[in-house]
């Protein structure tokens, strides 16, 4: 039961995710979001000149196959060891997942 519970959980908030990024994601507030909080680590844009040679640049995540907007959306709300918890509210984590959309 609770393998089902946490199934319709991700299920769940991967749907309002998803209907997050396609309702009001704004890929302009999301590269500015991006310079602010993620160019220290990644290259997030063609103008940039240097970024940590450990991340892929957003227009490499933009053009992966299984690029998903909403699944990045709630990748970027997640703590994860890898990277600074930043503190995003939903909106601005589809927001960025909006622009690295716009990078393919």
């Amino acid at each position: 039961m609770p393998k089902l519970f946490a199934t319709l959980l991700l299920a769940l908030l991967a749907s309002a995710a998803a209907g997050q990024v396609a309702a009001a994601a704004d890929a302009a507030n999301g590269e500015t979001l991006a310079r602010r909080w993620c160019a220290a680590c990644h290259i997030v844009s063609a103008d940039q000149t240097s970024g940590s040679t450990q991340t892929a640049p957003f227009s490499a995540i933009g053009r992966r196959s299984n690029f998903d907007a909403a699944q990045l959306a709630l990748f970027l709300l997640a703590p994860h060891p890898a990277m600074p918890d930043m503190g995003l509210s939903r909106g601005e984590a589809a927001d960025i997942a909006a622009y690295i959309a716009t990078l393919k």
